[in-house]
């Protein structure tokens, strides 16, 4: 793939003060209540251009896409965001926990040249229509990129990797803060020609695979089509080598309500056909407790020995459910290496074929609801199906990095939310000017 270094425009700390509080996660997981907080957070948050708050009497000339270019117009002009002196790549370094386990993810953000999927890039999920129309209109209206696209590279002789040690062991950081979930982010810039050079030739060599942002990508194609700027043609991307030894993907489960004439009995013997079922009962809290504890338990043997296996939560009782048979399986019009994933196991066997919840429903998000498992998540699913709110929830095992990789080459697409990689990229760090 080729990349190239990028004069970037950051957050001025002699006017913003902490450049930290100018972050934010991606657009796409910010709810309502995180936006008040960035809001409060600093009046130079990025949220206010990402994801912006409609207003009432919004129409085509007022709305919160012309609010973010005015941000940014008065951003810029009044130096809090300032363009760096020399052209960089730029080593992102995230430290975080997970159960009481330590990581550190290094990657490096560099300007990647858009091609169309399968000449250099894999997508690996399916996207939706309207967060791609949401995203070409702000791009629209600013002419700039703020996100960033997750991308995936192999790399063992960990070429970007080395250089990224050895500016992360120099001066200080110039981008250093702790977010609210205590994962630590750090910006430096590499602007040695010589470690921009070696990190340029190694991509060259190599497919780029998109972790997370399919939509940020189709929406840069489309705009670029749309505009033939030959800087559009240029996006802004994160790369993490493969081999990094803190790249981690967690679990999506999936809260599923909205079932007319739903009966668990009935799932219950349909799921018998193709799966071995365990049920876990409970009679107190103490009780519940432990019984969910015994499915997850199951379901990290099933896991570690490779089997297709999945936990579900109906209000009543906990059940672990292993795949025994593969004769629907095997129907399947896709690969071996698309058959090896429990997202599509569920998604085909028994969310389409059991209950009733196609691509159409999927699409229309009347369904299922997308919970990824960190903090309390997997309480709040309990606590969802336990009010009534949803009917039941199937906890996952996580998508292996491998896997993503193996149904990319074969040119085929996840179901959405098919990988959860943790922790996410976030916005505001550096910004490419497209005008």
């Amino acid at each position: 793939m080729e990349i190239k270094a990028f004069r970037a425009y950051r957050f001025n700390p002699d006017i913003v003060g902490d450049n930290g509080n100018c972050a934010a996660p991606p657009y796409d997981v910010i709810n309502d209540e995180q936006r008040e907080r960035l809001y409060a957070q600093s009046p130079y948050n990025i949220v206010r251009i990402i994801k912006g708050k409609t207003e009432p009497g919004d129409d085509g000339d007022n709305n919160q896409y012309t609010r973010a270019a005015a941000f940014l117009n008065e951003w810029t002009q009044a130096g809090a965001l300032k363009p760096d002196d020399t052209e960089a790549i730029y080593a992102y370094v995230q430290d975080f926990e997970i159960a009481g386990e330590n990581y550190c993810r290094g990657g490096f953000i560099a300007l990647g040249k858009l091609t169309e999927f399968g000449a250099g890039v894999q997508p690996h999920e399916k996207t939706l229509d309207g967060p791609k129309a949401d995203r070409l209109k702000l791009t629209q209206a600013t002419a700039a990129q703020f996100g960033q696209i997750f991308m995936l590279y192999d790399d063992p002789t960990k070429t970007a990797d080395k250089i990224i040690d050895k500016i992360i062991a120099g001066p200080k950081a110039a981008v250093d803060f702790v977010d609210e979930d205590k994962v630590r982010h750090r910006l430096f810039a590499i602007s040695d020609p010589q470690d921009i050079a070696a990190i340029t030739e190694m991509m060259k060599s190599k497919e780029a695979l998109i972790a997370d942002g399919h939509h940020r990508y189709e929406t840069a194609l489309n705009y670029y089509r749309q505009t033939n700027n030959p800087a559009a043609q240029w996006r802004m991307m994160t790369f993490v080598n493969m081999q990094n030894a803190g790249l981690v993907v967690l679990p999506t489960h999936r809260l599923v309500g909205n079932i007319e004439n739903f009966d668990m009995e009935l799932l219950t013997e349909k799921l018998q056909e193709e799966f071995k079922i365990t049920s876990f009962t409970y009679s107190s809290d103490d009780s519940k407790q432990k019984a969910k504890g015994l499915m997850f338990k199951r379901m990290q043997k099933a896991f570690q020995h490779r089997q297709s296996a999945f936990g579900i939560y109906d209000s009543s009782k906990f059940y672990f459910i292993v795949l025994t048979s593969r004769k629907k399986l095997d129907l399947l019009p896709v690969s071996n290496a698309s058959k090896s994933l429990d997202v599509v196991i569920l998604h085909q066997l028994i969310l389409d074929d059991m209950l009733g919840i196609g691509e159409k429903q999927l699409a229309e998000q009347t369904n299922v609801t997308y919970i990824k498992d960190i903090g309390d998540a997997v309480d709040e699913a309990i606590r969802a199906v336990d009010s009534g709110q949803k009917q039941l929830v199937f906890f996952m095992n996580a998508t292996r990095a491998r896997q993503v990789k193996e149904v990319a080459a074969e040119n085929e697409k996840m179901p959405q939310k098919s990988t959860f990689f943790y922790p996410k990229i976030f916005s505001g760090l550096t910004i490419n000017k497209l005008s």
